[in-house]
């Protein structure tokens, strides 16, 4: 069964206008062959181009020192303007609406100062149960700062699906149960652990019917699925850069902020570099805020981890995101239908099987229970084939369009059904 699929791949492959792009980023080796690796949603993959770029910077600094920000091949001074593009293409979005800056949950922090604004009427926060922890940590956190309970302030929607997925009804039914007390929103565009993808324009606007902020968490959608956040109307949406965006371990991560707040009297923790650039050097007392997502910046960015993120964006705009979703959407209903036809008896897909409601990642569940999953995962491992594990028995495996090719679901299908049999 399976040398029919390995035959269709190399067809797939031989014909994918995409396939080329592989050739541009470093491949884990395994007994001298390229790993099956699978991990994207956690750590993509080192473009060939990074090591140069951030090398550029280095012989820079060295040859120029302060100079750089104003004379080197890219000017520190106005290096943002190297991303924002970029960013504002993978985040459907304006580039006066995005900026890359801090890190993922920093930055949450930053807009729930400015975009959470709980009364005594409206003080509850609503997320999805089993959240990332570390944003169910910020959101308890915030909570308990402006002095509420998590207890009773802290919605957490249970799945209403077989597999563990939430239903835009359930969604909608929490919203407007709870309308009367929420003050904000905050949901993924895909969940990290079952890999759906939600609605983030249904549920903005089924927010904002309430009366309340809506705020997206896009860890594991940024690079993954076009989000179109402009047209969504959310009010805010942060992401890191190291999964999909390719950009390094701990890379800076990315904000937006919908352009109707770009004057946004709203209070914020300000910082010079968020100050107006046409008066910022004039280092006077008073902040005042450059419009847009730029204005909640506090420091100035970082170059040598801005380098890395304008390599991987520059990818993304030579392969399109709209070109790289249609390949995804190709590529993962092969792999969902190879694992089905092969591993069906053993192994259970948890990822929602419509092609609209997932991204570039299949969440697989062993029938049999987490210690035989556990022992599948490393068995995997140890032939080459890199997925990644989310407790407490879920085996994810992330296709990625940019470098992934049909052709490397056939050793995991090999090793798979070896340690199964």
């Amino acid at each position: 069964m399976i040398e029919p699929i390995a035959q269709r791949a190399t067809a797939l492959d031989a014909n994918d206008e995409l396939a080329a792009f592989r050739a541009e980023f470093h491949v884990p080796q395994h007994d001298g062959r390229d790993q099956a690796y699978f991990c994207g949603n956690s750590l993509g993959l080192q473009p060939k181009a990074t090591r140069q770029a951030v090398i550029d910077e280095l012989d820079d600094w060295a040859q120029l020192g302060v100079e750089g920000h104003f004379r080197g091949r890219h000017p520190w001074m106005p290096y943002h303007e190297f991303v924002r593009a970029g960013l504002a293409h993978v985040a459907g979005a304006m580039p006066a609406e995005v900026v890359a800056m801090n890190t993922l949950t920093a930055n949450l922090h930053l807009m729930m100062v400015s975009f959470y604004r709980p009364t005594r009427e409206r003080p509850a926060i609503l997320i999805e149960q089993g959240a990332f922890p570390s944003d169910r940590y910020a959101v308890e956190s915030q909570i308990r700062f402006h002095g509420f309970d998590p207890a009773t302030d802290l919605i957490e929607l249970a799945p209403d699906e077989p597999n563990g997925t939430i239903s835009i009804a359930a969604i909608a039914h929490a919203i407007d149960r709870h309308r009367d007390r929420l003050a904000l929103v905050l949901w993924p565009g895909v969940q990290y652990r079952s890999g759906e993808v939600y609605p983030l324009d249904e549920i903005a606007r089924l927010t904002h019917a309430a009366g309340a902020i809506v705020g997206f968490d896009l860890a594991h959608s940024i690079g993954n699925v076009p989000v179109n956040l402009h047209d969504s109307q959310a009010d805010f949406a942060v992401w890191c850069s190291y999964k999909y965006l390719n950009s390094g371990p701990g890379a800076v991560a990315g904000c937006f902020v919908h352009e109707r707040h770009a004057r946004t009297d709203r209070p914020r923790f300000a910082g010079w570099w968020g100050h107006d650039q046409s008066t910022r050097f004039k280092m006077g007392p008073d902040f005042v805020p450059t419009p847009g997502a730029e204005g909640w910046q506090l420091s100035n960015p970082p170059i040598l981890a801005l380098a890395p993120l304008r390599v991987s964006l520059d990818l993304f705009q030579r392969a399109d995101i709209a070109r790289l979703r249609a390949k995804s959407m190709r590529m993962t209903a092969f792999y969902a239908e190879s694992v089905d036809a092969v591993l069906g008896a053993h192994i259970a897909i948890v990822t929602p099987n419509d092609p609209e409601r997932r991204g570039c990642q299949l969440s697989l569940r062993v029938r049999a229970g987490r210690e035989h999953g556990r022992a599948l995962f490393e068995h995997l491992e140890q032939h080459g084939v890199l997925c990644d594990w989310r407790e407490p028995d879920v085996i994810r495996v992330s296709p990625t369009p940019l470098y992934n090719r049909y052709g490397d679901i056939v050793p995991l299908l090999r090793s798979a059904s070896a340690f199964l049999a």
